[in-house]
């Protein structure tokens, strides 16, 4: 839906067809980004997944249309806009895709409503969200009641970054996406680890997209601030027995850093993910997955896909 041209605002993200296999994602009159079919039609993602072994993809907004700048009201039309089509897939092949929802999370009320919405009458099992909204990072007082409410309604959300911090330093060498991304993904990470939101939401179920980002690396220096800074406790533990609590893709393209993450995190933690159908995507996905040879097949199993289900309140006899 073109929202730009409707609200006269051209920070809205559209969608230009460039061909009936491609289009640009334009933003402020410039291209974002180009996106193949694979990115709305499921036929074409079908066959990919069928020729890559790929028996279930979720599917998930792309996050530059989060749009938390924008008025609620505006926000809740292209999030439910999005989370109608994304349900419409999953009927269609509900043994093939499971959805994941968008909400306006700007204004918590509109998100909380949207992600009820999304849940209990689209059927998608559970959201993407930005790492910040706004600038306020994932720990804002304003943030509050909607992680209250997906922890009582036991709502799984997926954390991707987007509008990195420092962004304006990151344009040369596509450094948004190489550092730019992975640094804001820890620092939403670290926002919920110390901000005690674990202690008080024990049913809150967490993922972070690329691995955690930076985190694995940076959480004995986090240990180490925990310790050393008791004025700045919010939490009865230190930081890596939260760490512990979450989940992680294994976007991190290297057995070596796989192997850190599980460390670090365990295996039970840790879910396979793909980046599909864009560029720094994993092909096929679990790739690094398969090449790490210290993982026995249950452990590889658990990563391919019953890491994903348990995390989304999911039973495997749904699909078989």
């Amino acid at each position: 839906m073109n929202l730009a041209e409707k609200y006269g605002d051209d920070r809205w993200p559209v969608l230009e067809k460039t061909c009936d296999c491609g289009a640009n994602i334009m933003v402020k009159g410039k291209k974002f980004r180009e996106v193949t079919n694979h990115a709305w039609d499921a036929e074409a993602r079908l066959k990919d997944m069928d020729e890559e072994g790929i028996d279930i993809q979720v599917l998930s907004p792309i996050p530059v249309t989060f749009s938390y700048w924008s008025d609620p009201e505006a926000g809740m039309e292209l999030a439910r806009f999005q989370n109608d089509f994304i349900a419409s897939l999953v009927r269609e092949h509900p043994k093939r895709f499971i959805g994941l929802g968008t909400v306006p999370l700007q204004d918590s009320a509109a998100a909380i409503k949207e992600m009820e919405r999304a849940v209990d009458e689209l059927g998608l099992k559970g959201l993407q969200i930005g790492s910040n909204v706004n600038g306020n990072n994932l720990d804002d007082e304003s943030l509050e009641p909607f992680f209250e409410a997906a922890n009582e309604q036991q709502v799984p959300l997926f954390v991707h970054p987007w509008e990195t911090l420092g962004r304006e330093r990151l344009p040369r060498h596509n450094f948004m996406y190489m550092v730019g991304m992975p640094s804001e993904t820890a620092l939403a990470a670290g926002s919920i680890i110390m901000s005690g939101m674990l202690d008080t939401y024990t049913d809150l179920k967490i993922c972070f997209a690329h691995g955690g980002g930076s985190l694995p690396y940076l959480l004995p220096r986090m240990d180490k601030g925990w310790e050393v800074w008791p004025q700045i406790r919010k939490t009865e533990k230190p930081p890596s027995h939260y760490a512990k609590l979450l989940y992680y893709d294994s976007l991190v393209y290297d057995e070596n850093n796989l192997q850190f993450m599980i460390d670090r995190f365990g295996v039970e933690q840790i879910i396979a993910g793909s980046d599909y159908p864009f560029l720094l995507r994993e092909a096929p996905s679990g790739k690094v997955v398969d090449r790490l040879s210290i993982l026995n097949d249950t452990e590889k199993r658990q990563i391919h896909g019953l890491n994903a289900l348990e995390f989304l309140n999911l039973d495997i006899e749904q699909f078989l």
